[in-house]
């Protein structure tokens, strides 16, 4: 039974402590946030963590459950994440991934819901109402193929062929390995997604390749794979013999998310939302992007 997680950094902490070949990591501590940055130079790193070449930026946070101010050093060091990943010019297509009728999976929807978009605001509009020098920025809630009957992947390059980006901000949920990364940690990377894949249902991946732009996608861990905490729980190494290992097959199909999942989704999507928003309108200041919001 393979681990479920779309954490890089879980990842790499299943590797142990010693060095790979072709990946860098560094770290940073503030007080409200951790910032890790793992590096994947070549295809010897991306074999080893089972992740595409590119920048995967890990934020780790005190729980959205426990905290509800979100103007503080975590919506700054997720602004300056996405700054860093997202071209200084151009328009920026941002698009929430997921279902927004099942709570765990209504982080994307929830984040475009929120999203300032100007796209539509001409420069002469701007000036009247006294907010010059906006970046054209477009939002949609993409929904899932059960409802569309659309892959997204097609949804998205359909909308980028008419929107022509700079780049495109991806929000999806995740998987995590671990319990104590749902609903405080943010993973930013430059590598794109592949929708689905930490529940088993991976759709058609949304990257550079796929859309012919850069893909940023930001996403925060809503559910943990049942067997996976399973075994983390029993203590079963992952080459344990499954038939021996006392944890029931039928925990390979359920995921868990934590009880208070509603309240995590409102504030993560008001962050996430938020740190966006400022990161494309450094011309307006919070509190002005809380109003717009």
């Amino acid at each position: 039974m393979n681990i479920r997680t779309d954490l890089a950094i879980e990842m790499r902490e299943m590797k142990g402590a010693g060095k790979i070949d072709g990946v860098e990591v560094s770290a940073k501590s503030g007080e409200k946030a951790k910032t890790t940055v793992i590096e994947i130079k070549n295809e010897n790193g991306a074999s080893a963590l089972g992740k595409p070449i590119g920048k995967y930026i890990t934020v780790e946070l005190s729980s959205f459950a426990d905290e509800a101010d979100i103007t503080d050093e975590r919506m700054t060091t997720i602004k300056e994440a996405i700054s860093e990943l997202v071209p200084a010019n151009g328009a920026v297509l941002v698009a929430g991934i997921g279902n927004k009728s099942i709570t765990p999976d209504s982080l994307g929807p929830s984040v475009a819901s929120q999203i300032f978009a100007t796209r539509h605001i001409g420069e002469e509009l701007q000036k009247q109402i006294g907010l010059d020098k906006l970046r054209p920025v477009s939002s949609i809630a993409s929904g899932v193929l059960g409802q569309t009957g659309i892959e997204t992947a097609e949804i998205l390059n359909a909308i980028a062929g008419a929107v022509k980006p700079a780049a495109i901000i991806t929000i999806d949920a995740l998987a995590a390995r671990k319990l104590d990364r749902l609903g405080r940690t943010v993973q930013l990377c430059d590598t794109g997604i592949s929708p689905g894949s930490g529940v088993g249902n991976t759709r058609k991946r949304i990257d550079s390749q796929s859309t012919g732009y850069p893909v940023i996608s930001i996403g925060i861990p809503t559910v943990v794979d049942a067997y996976t905490l399973a075994r983390d729980v029993t203590g079963k190494k992952d080459d344990d013999d499954e038939a021996e290992s006392g944890i029931e097959p039928a925990c390979e199909n359920m995921m868990v998310t934590p009880r208070e999942i509603d309240v995590v989704v409102e504030r993560a999507s008001k962050l996430i939302a938020l740190a966006i928003n400022c990161a494309l309108q450094p011309s307006l200041s919070v509190d002005e992007l809380l109003g717009l919001m």
